[in-house]
Parts: structure tokens; sequence; C-alpha cells
């Protein structure tokens, strides 16, 4: 009896480095102690009944859980993982299987899209074909020259030296393949980026003042 409590005084004052390791660290150490315990009682009906006791405490160590429809399956799951499948209880759901979480996940193939113009991106390229669908008209007009503006901003922050509406409206003509074009007596926003950082440096000097009064 002296030596268990001798070993338990050591094991609390021991570093974390010198315990066995934790399966799963956002359930701690505690979890995983009461999970041993379980595993090592004899009696089925014992162990069925510590087995959700240690649920419910996972449930409270884990409050964001909840808000997932199946939060509980995900802690019983856990529960067999911490156990490293050797905790033999009646589940309300199917228990995991070693093979399941060592399965790699299926290889995402990323999108193979040839854009001619790769600062724009595929977004503004949807909008020039979409641009290209429209029927003639007012509404088609103020589309292009707002695709015209996005495509400036883009641009500019992709390259932040001054652009000229020349070079927008050339790309522009050949992305749509020389159905866009833009009123000649219209002319794209004017965007400075070093303004823009300036007065971004400028309230950024008066909220640091006002934070020191």
């Amino acid at each position: 009896m002296l030596e268990t409590r001798r070993f338990e005084e050591y094991e609390a004052l021991a570093y974390n480095s010198q315990l066995k390791p934790i399966t799963q660290p956002e359930f701690g150490r505690n979890i995983q102690r009461m999970i041993e315990k379980a595993i090592a009682e004899p009696n089925r009906d014992i162990r069925n009944r510590m087995a959700k006791a240690i649920i419910e405490i996972m449930a409270q160590l884990t409050p964001h859980l909840r808000e997932a429809a199946d939060y509980k399956h995900k802690l019983w799951d856990n529960l067999f993982i911490i156990s490293n499948f050797r905790l033999d209880v009646d589940s309300p759901f199917a228990k995991p299987s070693v093979e399941s979480l060592e399965a790699k996940p299926e290889r995402v193939n990323y999108p193979n899209t040839n854009i001619k113009f790769r600062h724009y991106g595929k977004t503004i390229e949807n909008l020039v074909n979409k641009a290209r669908t429209m029927p003639n008209g007012e509404e088609k007009s103020i589309f292009v020259e707002m695709v015209a503006n996005m495509m400036k901003r883009s641009y500019l922050a992709w390259n932040r030296d001054t652009v000229t509406d020349d070079i927008i409206l050339d790309q522009l003509s050949q992305m749509s393949k020389g159905e866009l074009k833009l009123d000649p007596n219209k002319r794209l926003l004017f965007i400075d980026f070093r303004l823009k950082k300036q007065e971004m440096q400028n309230f950024n000097k008066k909220s640091k003042k006002k934070k020191r009064r």
C-alpha cells in the first residue's frame, strides 16, 4: 500500500516526457487513466457503466462537439481509439476499425485549367465569358465596365506599378476573342495602391496614439 502511494506521488510530480504518451491530448491524461481502469475491469456490466460515465466526462471536456449532429458517435470513436481498441464494451454505434483509421484519404486532383492571364484568375475569366453571352444593351455595357475595373484591380494587386487603361482593354479584348469592347468615352477607375498604403499607415498611427491616451 505504501509503495503504491509512493508511485502515485511520483507519477503526479513526474514530467509529461517521463509518462506514457497520451493517445488523444485533447481529452487529457485523466481520461486515459479512466479508460485503462475500465479495460482492467473483469465485470462487463460494470465496464459498460464505466464507459458511459467516461463518455459523459468527455462530452463535458469538449462542449464544441455538441454542435455536430453525430457528436456522441465521435465520442465513442475516441473512446475506442484512446483504448487502442482494447476496451470491450457495448457501444450504441458501430466500432471503428484500425484499418479505417490507417486508410489514406483519396488523392484530390487539382483543376487543370488553362488560364491565359493567370493574374486575373478563373473568376474574372468566367465573368468575361458570361459577358460574351449577354445581349447587347445598357446592362451588358455596365457589366463589361465592371469586369474591366475588376481586371484593373487584380492587375495592380499582382503588379503594384501603374497600368494604363489601354493595357486592360487590350487584354479584355484578347480574353473575349475580340467580342467585348468598352465605350471609348468611359474611363476606368483610378486606383493608386501607394496612396492606399499611406492612408493605412496614417490610420494605424492614429489608432496607436488613441490607445496610449
